[in-house]
């Protein structure tokens, strides 16, 4: 699946796909609710299709349309409707904070923006009532959002006031000079004190809601770690990233055998010993410059409890 993102314009977002020998016989609809990044009702794909927003080799078709090899398909996705959200009084860990920037210390289980099926509850349901006013480059579903991390990867995440804001800090997000640090817990014993890994992700041609290591259709990844805690079966390793790609973390580390535990995509469909609800990550170190004043600015978040606890358990037994 050949794909490129065209970003966003004033009015609508462009994709274009390819269609692989593998995608032959598959619908429109299904292929394009599992090859969009952002989380997409296969509902409101079939929608855009009717309406118009999908072609192939320019002409509109049905969301029953079977792809063949080589179809070129495009989607022209409309301004997302206007979605009231309502903001909510949900307790925020707030590390910093001025008149441009916010940034949190989000708790494992927490969306980061509303999505189908996650309407309430999220983080930017939280921001809204917390601030007032955030950035709007991102539209109506995620005011303020500069970047993410998984619902169940706990830790820090910044988040723009404004659209100055917003821009100088995607594109620290973009030179890659912004500095992140992770914590995470991976099954074995990790034989090297420290490396990089350094290969390409692209979508799982077998489950294209997940993410793995390929030459195909994939973007340069680099993630360096470093062996903070030997448990034996078990290593607590830091990983600094210096790409950001979907998934990074957890798909590297599983290319080299030591998958997150507790991640219910990539981790050991069975894991014995020791149990985690989501995987054992969390985003510890955050440091950019200020996007107006320009001054440096660093951030930790201490490991948290249930993740500490884990900790102790294989430290004392």
């Amino acid at each position: 699946m050949n794909v490129t993102e065209q970003g966003w314009s004033e009015q609508d977002q462009r994709f274009e796909w390819t269609a692989e020998p593998e995608d032959a016989g598959e619908r429109i609809d299904k292929f394009i609710t599992e090859a969009l990044e952002e989380e997409v009702s296969r509902t409101q794909v079939q929608q855009w299709i009717k309406d118009g927003c999908v072609k192939v080799g320019g002409r509109a078709v049905k969301p029953n349309y079977k792809l063949s090899e080589g179809d070129a398909m495009t989607l022209v996705m409309p301004e997302p409707e206007e979605l009231v959200l309502t903001p909510e009084p949900i307790p925020l860990d707030v590390v910093y904070e001025d008149s441009d920037v916010i940034v949190v210390n989000k708790p494992r289980g927490m969306v980061v923006h509303p999505a189908p099926g996650h309407y309430s509850g999220t983080l930017v349901n939280a921001l809204l009532y917390h601030c007032k006013d955030l950035s709007g480059i991102n539209g109506v579903i995620r005011p303020g959002i500069v970047h993410r991390i998984d619902k169940d990867t706990s830790g820090l995440l910044m988040a723009a006031k404004n659209d100055l804001a917003h821009s100088g800090l995607a594109a620290q997000l973009k030179a890659h000079t912004v500095n992140r640090k992770y914590f995470a817990l991976v099954h074995g014993n990790v034989p090297h004190e420290n490396g990089t890994v350094d290969a390409p992700i692209g979508r799982d041609p077998k489950d294209r809601k997940l993410y793995t290591v390929t030459e195909r259709n994939s973007k340069h990844a680099v993630t360096h770690f470093l062996v903070v805690e030997r448990f034996g079966d078990y290593t607590l390793l830091e990983l600094k990233l210096e790409t950001g790609r979907t998934h990074q973390i957890r798909v590297h580390m599983k290319f080299i055998g030591h998958p997150l535990v507790g991640d219910p995509a990539y981790g050991p469909s069975k894991s014995k010993g020791v149990l985690m609800e989501g995987q054992a990550l969390h985003a510890a170190v955050l440091g950019f410059e200020h996007p107006r004043s320009g001054a440096e600015l660093q951030f930790e978040a201490p490991i948290p409890d249930d993740m500490q606890r884990l900790l102790e358990v294989l430290r004392t037994r």
